[in-house]
């Protein structure tokens, strides 16, 4: 296996882990968790949720660069020989960065309190704004793969 291969799967794997996570939580968890449990173990299970799945995320968020970085240089010497879709990329990764650190440092924090308060309008209202940013996020994410698979032709 060639480096750039080695890279080009690292990177893959971390975007898969993150934007599928995602597309998981959205379409299938969510409205599962909505259909079966009240507020008080619905609210508690999506602090657990985005626990273990922000440490893979937090994973995720470290290695994009440091992969994308690698394969940067591995395969156009550098941003100036870049294409324009690696430049898209590099600003919408920090577009879903920006979005993943206002979820983990400004709304998780009050979904903790709330739960800890068993406060479960407030919990329910900072769910509400995580669900909206992890949307946001989603499509973002998407729209990079998209990006990936049509990189040839852009």
């Amino acid at each position: 296996m060639t480096a750039f291969a080695a890279v080009y799967t690292l990177h893959l794997l971390a975007a898969l882990i993150w934007v599928g996570g995602m597309f998981f939580a959205w379409m299938i968890l969510r409205p599962a968790a909505v259909g079966v449990l009240e507020a008080p173990a619905r609210l508690t299970l999506w602090a657990e949720v985005f626990r273990r799945f922000f440490q893979w995320v937090w994973l995720a968020v470290l290695l994009l660069p440091v992969s994308g970085m690698g394969l940067l240089h591995l395969r156009f010497a550098g941003f100036e020989t870049a294409p324009r879709y690696v430049h898209i990329m590099i600003g919408l990764y920090l577009v879903m960065l920006a979005l993943f650190l206002r979820i983990q440092f400004l709304q998780l924090p009050v979904l903790r309190r709330a739960i800890a308060a068993q406060d479960w309008p407030n919990g329910g209202a900072a769910l509400g704004r995580i669900r909206k940013l992890v949307g946001i996020n989603l499509l973002i994410g998407l729209g990079l793969v998209a990006i990936a698979g049509l990189r040839p032709t852009l």
